[in-house]
């Protein structure tokens, strides 16, 4: 062991659930580099709750493939941050432990469901920070605090030891300031674990490069349609125009199957999730059940109390998706819905290198200023796609609205990464000078 790092932030921002005062660390890439993880990855030894009363004080007997990799790159594991409720949300306003605060302006909300990541990250408590993305959850946060957030291409990163809400969605990727530090987090985590039957050998070492000459950069219509405001649209378009600038081509592209996206993720990711979360029955995981009563009693008693309203709302919707004489109205056709978006990506990609558009149709909204659940769902209609199409995409900050980040969304196909990160280095270095 090289050293203990000594962590006791000012969190005034409610950005974490649990903290390491003192962190060990080793030598490596990352030697004594403090390191947030979200709450929803296994940490041996320290508290995992996924921001649920159901979880509270579970200590898992191991470590995530993640975080195997960053204790053997010699980081420090400073905490675990604050979330959505098993990663249902894009507030962090569903958390059993309280909100997250956005460190821009403490009104509003930080985005989610990594919500507690972007905000150590944001002000300043960690330099980089773990988080999880099912259908935006490391993007949207990036953009409301105003950091870099990369969604990596399902099946780069071991999603080993992740407690699971969406299994075909969700993938863990990182967070930081730069476009250079997510590049060196990424370099770090991505690598093969055989325990993940998904995950494919190919391991991430890349130096980012700004050189984007010939880069052919498709700008899809959909992504400045309808509920995306005007000046983020504005904003978005001005810094397409700042690549353009540096050497790169803007292509008009269509992703038809837009239209319903929103739709096919929901009903997968629910669905999912009621089958993922079946298992926190007071039993196996959880706080105990009375076993004086019925099974049925029992179970339905537990959860009513120690899962959040958002959590049950989408397991009934995903267990009625899934039902007989339903799966083939819904889950089926989502699933359908779900290829023909794959397909929609991969002819745009035959005429470009990336797409880019908003990462989020707005800036953060303020706590309780979107109450209804199709509102807050909404939120995800720019994120999901490459979710459901498995491709990378990262966020990155590309100006202001009335004071509050706006983020350019890079998306790629699947395992150029790289290439993704490229191009927001590439603006990133440029906007920096």
């Amino acid at each position: 062991m090289a050293g203990t790092l000594n962590f006791a932030p000012d969190d005034r921002y409610n950005a974490f659930i649990t903290t390491c005062r003192e962190a060990p660390f080793g030598d490596g890439a990352l030697a004594g580099v403090a390191v947030a993880v979200k709450d929803n990855i296994s940490t041996a030894g320290i508290q995992t709750t996924c921001g649920s009363r159901i979880l509270e004080g579970y200590i898992p007997p191991y470590d995530a493939h993640v975080v195997e990799l960053l204790r053997g790159a010699g980081a420090a594991i400073v905490g675990k941050t604050n979330m959505d409720e098993f990663g249902m949300g894009s507030t962090t306003e569903t958390s059993a432990f309280g909100p997250t605060r956005n460190p821009v302006d403490r009104e509003r909300v930080p985005g989610g469901s990594s919500g507690g990541s972007a905000a150590a990250v944001a002000a300043g408590l960690v330099p980089m920070a773990l988080g999880t993305d099912t259908g935006g959850s490391i993007r949207c946060p990036a953009a409301f605090c105003g950091i870099v957030g990369l969604k990596p291409t399902y099946g780069r990163v071991s999603r080993y030891g992740l407690i699971a809400y969406a299994t075909s969605l969700e993938q863990i990727g990182p967070m930081a300031r730069t476009v250079e530090d997510v590049s060196r987090l990424m370099s770090v985590i991505a690598r093969y674990d055989p325990r993940d039957s998904t995950m494919l050998d190919r391991p991430y070492d890349h130096q980012p490069s700004a050189d984007i000459t010939g880069l052919r950069v498709g700008v899809p219509e959909e992504y400045f349609g309808e509920g995306v405001d005007e000046r983020v649209a504005r904003t978005v378009r001005d810094a397409i125009g700042v690549l353009e600038d540096l050497g790169a081509s803007p292509v008009q592209v269509s992703i038809p199957g837009m239209r319903y996206a929103l739709a096919a993720y929901y009903v997968i990711s629910t669905g999912e999730a009621s089958s993922n979360l079946a298992r926190f029955d007071g039993v196996r995981y959880g706080p105990a059940v009375d076993t004086r009563k019925t099974w049925h009693e029992a179970y339905r008693e537990l959860r009513h109390a120690n899962l959040g309203p958002e959590v049950r709302r989408r397991i009934m919707l995903g267990t009625f998706a899934l039902s007989a004489g339903y799966a083939g109205r819904y889950y089926t056709k989502a699933q359908v819905a779900r290829g023909n978006i794959r397909q929609d990506f991969e002819r745009a990609f035959r005429d470009v290198d990336v797409i880019a558009g908003p990462t989020m149709p707005t800036v953060a909204f303020r706590f309780g200023e979107k109450n209804d659940p199709l509102s807050l769902y909404l939120a995800d209609i720019l994120t999901a796609p490459a979710n459901l199409a498995g491709i990378p995409a990262i966020s990155v900050p590309c100006g202001r609205v009335e004071g509050l980040p706006v983020g350019l969304q890079v998306m790629g196909r699947r395992f150029e990464d790289e290439r993704v990160i490229d191009a927001a280095y590439a603006y990133e270095q440029e906007v920096r000078a």
